[in-house]
């Protein structure tokens, strides 16, 4: 089943629709859904679809030959053009007359056996660009590889393209029509544990509970989840023991440079290579307090869930799972479930906040949204918001609460408070709450006039 990627779908049919030469690059993460959108895309379009494979030079032409070859022909054929630049000018010729997709999926793996490749891409598309009505996708999974050697300035095919799409993970508000057996809380502990990537949101069955999708799916040695992590990293980065041991310091709770570097035996210079990579690949986050560029105060957490859910939970329990022990690890995770989703409820929220922005029912036109922290020049205390966004002289604050109790007017006058720290002319507060609030804080709200409450369930039906 194709969920989401609406707005990808309105701008490449866009796109389509100007039947002149269209030069796209698709890129993002493994698993993310790329090639999902590309076939949702050409569904009852003349399309050669060609998949690149990490092999020579020599098979991939083979290949690309075939898928060419057989979509003008309608049979097999085993010809093969004698280079790529005669297989690809063979269908800019056969564009010109009709419009035809033509997708080169995992482009590194072609371009790295074929390093003329670019450069043969370069000179057909400025022969080409007038006269053909093709519509070249070129979409690979090698962030690094793509940014780099296709999208960046020194790149043979800089200047060339006339669309990128970056594909992210799908976001909380976008999966939870999937999860339609669900209740509410539950599609928040399933997007917590799985995240939005859509190869991995299809190991969640709603059909059975949250405890039982988290012994099948983590807790289970045979699942394909299980190695997900250790294969990815493999396929990434040439030292996945360095990286899973930073994972893996971070997901439980070293979140500064010199904590890690200690908790990993690494120099701090060596960690930072590390993390930077880990970054570009979406696994880890870099966070600053907001309004703030200090890196004295840097901290670092994990962006992806699946991820961020595997390293805090299965590596500390790998002997236990391999014993088959699976309800003894699960009683070992289950008493800290509600913290972590803690930290998962305020990233749903941040998006509640996003959503809201585009839908022009802020009643602050931020620009950005993130945590802020930092010390109290008065109390000498550490100071928290969940939530900070700022415009000009305005600014919002927000604070969350993932908790069975309602939230009472003590949370507001903190937050009130410590958004005292900040000079802004005017000023909204969010409070978000999971099961809701006392009378007494919504009359405070209602005295105060501006004060946003919102109930985890109200966030769904908005």
């Amino acid at each position: 089943m194709f969920i989401g990627r609406k707005k990808e779908l309105g701008e490449l049919n866009k796109l389509y629709n100007s039947d002149k030469f269209e030069f796209t690059v698709i890129y993002g993460r493994r698993r993310v859904g790329k090639t999902a959108l590309i076939n949702e895309f050409t569904k009852n379009k003349d399309t050669i679809f060609f998949t690149g494979v990490e092999t020579n030079a020599k098979q991939n032409l083979e290949n690309f030959s075939k898928s060419i070859l057989e979509y003008n022909t309608g049979k097999i054929v085993d010809s093969t053009f004698f280079s790529f630049q005669s297989a690809l000018e063979y269908v800019f010729e056969l564009a010109k007359s009709k419009r035809i997709v033509l997708v080169i999926d995992e482009y590194p793996y072609v371009a790295r056996a074929s390093k003329s490749l670019a450069s043969t891409l370069q000179l057909l598309i400025d022969k080409y660009k007038d006269s053909s009505k093709l519509f070249l996708i070129l979409c690979g999974s090698s962030m690094s590889y793509m940014e780099d050697k296709v999208l960046a300035y020194k790149a043979p095919l800089y200047g060339r393209r006339t669309a990128q799409f970056k594909i992210q993970p799908f976001d909380f508000f976008d999966i939870c029509d999937y999860f339609k057996n669900y209740t509410a809380e539950e599609k928040l502990m399933a997007y917590g544990i799985i995240g939005g990537t859509p190869q991995y949101l299809l190991q969640i069955n709603d059909k059975i509970s949250i405890e039982d999708n988290i012994k099948n799916i983590y807790l289970n040695p045979t699942s394909a989840i299980y190695e997900e992590p250790n294969n990815l990293l493999k396929q990434e980065v040439r030292e996945p023991a360095i990286y899973n041991a930073i994972i893996t310091a971070i997901a439980v709770g070293a979140s500064k440079m010199s904590e890690i570097s200690s908790k990993v035996a690494e120099d701090t210079s060596v960690c930072s290579t590390y993390i930077k990579n880990l970054i570009s690949l979406g696994i880890v986050k870099k966070e600053t307090p907001y309004g703030e560029k200090s890196s004295r105060k840097t901290i670092y957490s994990i962006e992806d869930n699946m991820f961020r859910f595997w390293y805090r939970f299965v590596p500390e329990n790998t002997s236990v799972i391999s014993r088959g022990a699976t309800d003894l690890a699960y009683k070992r995770i289950e008493p800290v479930l509600s913290t972590y989703m803690g930290s998962v409820f305020e990233e749903i929220c941040k998006q509640y906040l996003w959503n809201q922005l585009l839908d022009g029912k802020s009643p602050i036109n931020f620009s950005d949204l993130g945590r802020w922290w930092g010390t109290n020049p008065k109390t000498k205390s550490q100071e928290e918001i969940d939530i900070m966004g700022t415009d000009k002289d305005s600014a919002l604050f927000a604070e969350c609460k993932w908790t069975n109790e309602k939230v009472d007017t003590g949370v507001l006058d903190t937050l009130v408070k410590r958004s005292e720290l900040f000079n802004f002319k005017e000023k909204h507060f969010y409070l978000f709450a999971k099961t809701g609030f006392t009378k007494g804080c919504i009359d405070r709200a209602n005295d105060m006039g501006n004060v946003t409450l919102v109930k985890y369930m109200d966030m769904l039906k908005s």
